[in-house]
C-alpha cells in the first residue's frame, strides 16, 4: 500500500470523528482563554474518560484540545491584553492595541488565520521531514539553548528602542524576579525572603496574569470602555467586514506567516523550549527584518501574525520526538505519551509502517483540527470583539476575579493569588512610569532557563566561558543573532542616508 492511500484511509478515519473534534474546538477555545487552565492539565482531569475511550479517538480528542487551547489562548490576550497562557505573552503586544483603536474583530480574524495556517502548514512540513526534525533535539545542548534564549531575550533591547534606559531597567528587573528560587547548582534559597512557596521559583502563571490582567484592569477602570471612540464620538460596531479585512491582511502575508510558524516548529521540536520562547523569538525576528520595525507595539499586523503563527507551529514540532524518539517535547506531549503506553504502542520510526493510523494519525488529526476551527471559530469573531464595548465598571472586576482564580489554579497556593495581586500593582506602576511590562514579563520567563543552560555549560566545560563558541551549529547561531541584531540598525541607517522618512 503506497503513502497516499495510506494519508487518504487515515483522514478518512479522522474526519469520521467530526462529532468528537467541534466540541472540542470548543472546549479547548475555552480552556486557553482562561488564565491558569491549559490542555495539560484539561486532559489530566479528563484522563479516566481519555483512557476510557477507543486510543484513536483518544488521540483526537487530545491533539484537537491541545491545538484549540493553543488558538484559545491569543483571544484574551488580544480583547482585553491577558495571554490565556505563557505561549500567548508576545501576542498582546500589537494585538491589543488593535482592539483599543476599534480593530478587535479585525485583530482576532488575523490571530485565527495566522494560527490555523501557521499549525496547518507545519503540521504537513513535520509530516514530510520528520526523521530530518527529529535530529534537532540531538544537536540543540546547553551552548545552542543558550543562544535560543538570547534571541528571545533580545526582543527587550528592541522594546527599549523606544527609551533605552526605562526598556533596560525593565529587561533587567525581570530578569532578577526570574532568579528568585534557589540557586541551580547548591539549590541555595535566594531573593525568597522566607517564603518556601518561592523556592521553586516565581510561579509563571501569576507573574503573567498580574503583570497584564491585574494591572491592565487598573488601568481600563479609569475609562468607560476598551476601545478607544472615533472622531464623530461615537463607539465603533462589529461588522463583518471587519472579519473579512483581516482574513486578508493574513492572506496577503502568507510568506510572513509561513517562516514564522517554521521558527515554531524547529522550537517545537526541542524538548523542553516551549511556545512562549517560539514566540518571542517569531516576534523579535519579525521586527528585526521589518522595513517598519517603529510600527511594532502600535497594532501592527506582522506583529501579531508572528506570535500566532508561531506558536501554534510548536504544536506539531511536540509531537515529533514524542513518536520517533518516544520523548516527550512538552507537557501535553508527556500525557499523551502516558495514555498511548497505556494502550502498548511502541514508539519509533516502526510505528508508521505498524501502526500508520496513530502515527500519521495525530498529524491527520492535527491538520483536520486546523481546518475545521477556520469554519467554525471565524464567524464568531464579529461577535467576541463586543468584549471590548463592556462598561468597565463591570469588566475591570471580572477580569480581577477570573485571573485571581486562574492565579491559584496550577498550584492550588493561596500565596500565588497574592502574588499575582502584587505582580497586578508592579505593572500598574510600570505602565503608569512609561516602562514595559513585556520586557519584564521576559526576563521573569527566559532569564531561569538561560541560567539554567548557562551554568550547565559550564558544568559540563570546568568552568571555560570559551564553551560557549566551541559547537559550529552554536556559532552559526551567534552568527545569526549578531546579524538580526545589526542588520536593522544598518537597514535603518541606509534609509536614512537615503532621505526615505520612517513610515
Amino acid at each position: 500500500m503506497d503513502a497516499s492511500t495510506i494519508l487518504l484511509e487515515v483522514f478518512l478515519s479522522t474526519i469520521s470523528y467530526w462529532y468528537v473534534i467541534i466540541p472540542t474546538i470548543f472546549l479547548g477555545l475555552i480552556v486557553g482563554g482562561v488564565p491558569g487552565f491549559s490542555a495539560a492539565n484539561t486532559i489530566i482531569i479528563l484522563m479516566p474518560l481519555t483512557l476510557a475511550m477507543d486510543l484513536e479517538m483518544g488521540l483526537v480528542f487530545m491533539v484537537t484540545l491541545y491545538c484549540a487551547a493553543r488558538m484559545g489562548a491569543g483571544i484574551p490576550a488580544i480583547l482585553v491584553n491577558i495571554p490565556g497562557t505563557a505561549g500567548a505573552a508576545a501576542t498582546p503586544l500589537d494585538g491589543y492595541p488593535m482592539s483599543k483603536q476599534g480593530k478587535g474583530q479585525q485583530a482576532l480574524a488575523i490571530s485565527f488565520v495566522s494560527s490555523s495556517l501557521g499549525g496547518l502548514l507545519t503540521t504537513i512540513v513535520a509530516l514530510l521531514t520528520m526523521p530530518i526534525l527529529a535530529r534537532v533535539g540531538f544537536y540543540m545542548h546547553s551552548v545552542e539553548m543558550i543562544v535560543v534564549m538570547l534571541f528571545g531575550i533580545s526582543l527587550i533591547a528592541s522594546i527599549a528602542a523606544q527609551d533605552m534606559l526605562k526598556g533596560l531597567i525593565a529587561g533587567f528587573l525581570g530578569l532578577m524576579i526570574g532568579s528568585i528560587g534557589t540557586d541551580v547548582v547548591y539549590a541555595t534559597p535566594r531573593g525568597t525572603f522566607g517564603f518556601l512557596e518561592l523556592y521553586d521559583g516565581v510561579p509563571l502563571i501569576p507573574a503573567l496574569v498580574g503583570l497584564f490582567a491585574v494591572s491592565e484592569a487598573f488601568i481600563i477602570i479609569e475609562k468607560k470602555v476598551i476601545v478607544n471612540k472615533s472622531e464623530d464620538g461615537t463607539t465603533p460596531t462589529a461588522n463583518w467586514h471587519d472579519t473579512f479585512e483581516g482574513v486578508r491582511i493574513s492572506l496577503k502575508r502568507w510568506w510572513h506567516i509561513m517562516w514564522t510558524s517554521l521558527i515554531g516548529l524547529v522550537i517545537g521540536v526541542i524538548p523542553g523550549a516551549g511556545a512562549s520562547i517560539a514566540s518571542f523569538v517569531a516576534y523579535q525576528q519579525s521586527r528585526s527584518f521589518s522595513k517598519t520595525p517603529e510600527k511594532y507595539g502600535t497594532g501592527h499586523p506582522e506583529g501579531l501574525i508572528a506570535p500566532e503563527a508561531a506558536n501554534n507551529g510548536v504544536t506539531s514540532g511536540t509531537l515529533v520526538p514524542l513518536l520517533v524518539l518516544g520523548i516527550p517535547g512538552g507537557a501535553t506531549a508527556a500525557i499523551m505519551l502516558v495514555v498511548m503506553q497505556f494502550h502498548g504502542v511502541s514508539f519509533g520510526p516502526s510505528l508508521f509502517e505498524s501502526q500508520p493510523e496513530i502515527g500519521y494519525g495525530m498529524f491527520m488529526a492535527m491538520a483536520v483540527a486546523y481546518l475545521l476551527m477556520v469554519l467554525t471559530i471565524l464567524p464568531l469573531s464579529r461577535y467576541m470583539s463586543h468584549v471590548t464595548t463592556i462598561p468597565t465598571i463591570y469588566l475591570a472586576p471580572m477580569i480581577i476575579s477570573f485571573t485571581l482564580v486562574g492565579g491559584f489554579v496550577p498550584r492550588e497556593y493561596m500565596f500565588d493569588m497574592y502574588l499575582a495581586l502584587g505582580f497586578g500593582v508592579l505593572g500598574y506602576i510600570a505602565r503608569r512610569t512609561g516602562y514595559h511590562v513585556a520586557a519584564i514579563l521576559i526576563g521573569v520567563i527566559l532569564g531561569p532557563l538561560l541560567e539554567t543552560y548557562f551554568l550547565r555549560a559550564l558544568k559540563k566545560s570546568d568552568g571555560d566561558i570559551t564553551v560557549l563558541f566551541s559547537s559550529t551549529l552554536g556559532n552559526i547561531l551567534w552568527v545569526a543573532l549578531a546579524a538580526s541584531l545589526i542588520l536593522p540598525i544598518v537597514m535603518d541607517m541606509r534609509r536614512k542616508k537615503q532621505g526615505v522618512p520612517a513610515e
